[in-house]
């Protein structure tokens, strides 16, 4: 028997996210990388610059996921907490990292002052993630992986992060596209292909909204075996013909 896929939690850390003043699109990014690796993407939580808050929410998802990749709160400014959150959450030091010291005084120069010393320090036992944007690095420790909220940098430090990871079976998802009615229409003809098979995944997502021409809603089979789902899409599609919907593969 194959063993499950990896789970996953996100967190973003920022109360820049929270006030509406960031709008965060490291989520979207995380979930298409782990979605492309087999691992699934199962909690996301954004959360404010409070370190007690930060230690919670790590504990609790460190506990219950495989990995857990935080964003946000590892720059030099003084509500740059997630660095020191961590070590509290696993009850280590926070000293500078050598290696990260070196990346950042070479960038620096005589502009290496503290506030960009800031950004060496790294939990005990934390090994560094590679940033290719700007020298400062994230960093690992254990099944967390600690990340820079600027889209940018953050999607680059994923290039290093992903070598690391225990990866499972690709999801597969298959669309079809109804058009002219709304999802009430197909509603009791999707229930009954999603209890039909019951390992796969079965979806709704309207658009239009009433508008002349585009009312309709996209269909969407997911599972891992892929022949599944290429079989239960074509068995939803005939069914859905059979009822005088039209439906095409999107």
């Amino acid at each position: 028997m194959n063993a499950p896929s990896p789970t996953a939690a996100v967190l973003i850390i920022g109360d820049e996210v929270l006030s509406g003043r960031t709008q965060d699109t490291n989520t979207n990014t995380i979930a298409r990388f782990l979605a492309a690796l087999g691992i699934d993407l199962r909690e996301v939580r954004v959360i404010g610059d409070d370190v007690e808050v930060i230690v919670a929410a790590l504990n609790a998802l460190r506990a219950a996921h495989d990995y857990v990749f935080t964003t946000g709160g590892i720059g030099p400014t003084h509500d740059d907490m997630t660095a020191d959150a961590v070590a509290r959450a696993y009850g280590v030091a926070l000293p500078e990292h050598p290696a990260a010291f070196a990346l950042l005084q070479k960038r620096y120069g005589d502009d290496f002052n503290a506030a960009r010393r800031r950004m060496a320090r790294i939990p005990e036992g934390g090994v560094l993630i590679a940033n290719p944007v700007t020298d400062a690095p994230g960093f690992q420790i254990d099944n967390v992986f600690v990340m820079a909220g600027v889209p940018k940098i953050m999607t680059a430090m994923l290039e290093d992060v992903a070598p690391r990871l225990r990866t499972g079976a690709v999801v597969h998802s298959h669309t079809l596209r109804v058009t002219g009615v709304g999802e009430g229409s197909v509603a009791d003809i999707l229930s009954a292909a999603a209890a039909a098979a019951p390992s796969l995944s079965f979806g709704s997502y309207p658009f239009g909204h009433g508008s002349v021409g585009e009312l309709g809603t996209n269909l969407v089979v997911r599972g891992r075996d892929a022949a599944a789902v290429e079989a239960a899409t074509d068995r939803l599609q005939a069914e859905l013909e059979a009822a005088g919907i039209k439906a095409t593969p999107a």
